[in-house]
């Protein structure tokens, strides 16, 4: 019998293998993200994430941004792109502030959650949190600088962003959050189960020697081929269950796993996210090339330290 032959015989258990992992790792993704939510939703209607957004003023000005641009990232780093766009889409922004905004929401966005996803693979929270606010600030920064100025209103305008009657604001959380849940089980399932039967078919072997060329431009291993397209395609929430399962497998070793963590965590979800901020009119080169050209720097600097690390151990 042909090594395909062993393959497809293989397959049903290679699926059953991903199905019980991703129920594992969909429970443990869901109520990580729904108790988040939940609170989120909470320091919204109390009025906190506003006043937050009022202290970080100052600081938006300063990358020449209206006062408002605040209430959007802040909202942004706590909740998601569709919060920040619905708050966008309110106050409403030129085409200059919203590519400079969606170039920091696409940096640092549901830091919560998607830190915690990364922590659980490997990385440091405290220094994936530090690279996506650093670059977010550095990226709306550059973009400041390069863009045209253009006038604009810096006054904090009060809007009403949020519905006064309690248990309407809960009832609409609560829809959000169910619907959520069903779409992070079908996609965590899906997505798990496809990467173990890919893995027996030896799809992902060839897959990663397609992509070696352009992963060595990155300073990324071969390896993490398969969970760098999750990463683009997906995001972190969503490709989640796979990049726990590749590491707790030991198929992607730690070392492998911290470059992937630098790069995706300043650019990853480029298909749905940067379409979000295309349709409202973020210019589509500056939210994928800065993204990239941060990602690519931000792993070599790690494999430069990564080096001097192994030098040192060994005199």
């Amino acid at each position: 019998m042909s090594p395909d032959s062993n393959s497809s015989c293989n397959v049903p258990q290679a699926a059953k293998e991903g199905l019980r992992a991703a129920l594992k790792t969909a429970r443990w993704m869901v109520c990580l993200t729904v108790a988040i939510s939940f609170g989120v939703m909470l320091l919204q209607y109390f009025g906190v994430i506003a006043l937050v957004s009022r202290w970080l003023t100052p600081l938006f000005l300063h990358i020449g941004l209206q006062g408002e641009a605040a209430l959007v990232f802040i909202t942004c780093t706590l909740i998601n792109h569709y919060a920040a766009i619905a708050i966008i889409e309110t106050i409403g922004f030129d085409a200059r502030s919203i590519t400079i905004l969606a170039l920091m929401c696409l940096c640092a966005h549901n830091l919560i959650v998607e830190t915690a996803i990364q922590k659980k693979t490997g990385a440091s929270a405290v220094r994936m949190v530090a690279i996506r606010l650093l670059f977010a600030v550095a990226a709306a920064a550059m973009l400041n600088a390069i863009l045209p100025d253009a006038a604009a209103d810096t006054s904090m305008k009060k809007i009403q962003l949020v519905e006064d009657n309690f248990l309407v604001v809960l009832t609409h959380w609560a829809l959000s959050a169910l619907s959520l849940t069903v779409k992070m089980f079908t996609i965590i399932v899906a997505l798990t189960v496809l990467q173990r039967v890919l893995a027996e078919l030896g799809v992902i072997r060839r897959m990663s020697k397609l992509l070696r060329p352009l992963l060595r431009l990155f300073g990324l291993p071969a390896k993490t081929s398969f969970l760098w397209i999750v990463s683009q395609t997906l995001g972190l929430a969503y490709g989640a269950a796979v990049m726990v399962e590749e590491k707790n497998s030991g198929k992607v070793g730690k070392r492998d796993m911290d470059l992937l963590n630098h790069h995706i965590a300043v650019s990853h979800s480029n298909i749905e996210d940067v379409m979000l901020y295309f349709s409202v009119g973020a210019s589509l080169f500056w939210m994928l090339a800065l993204r990239t050209a941060f990602a690519v720097a931000v792993v070599w600097e790690r494999r430069l330290v990564q080096q001097l690390r192994r030098r040192s151990a060994k005199s």
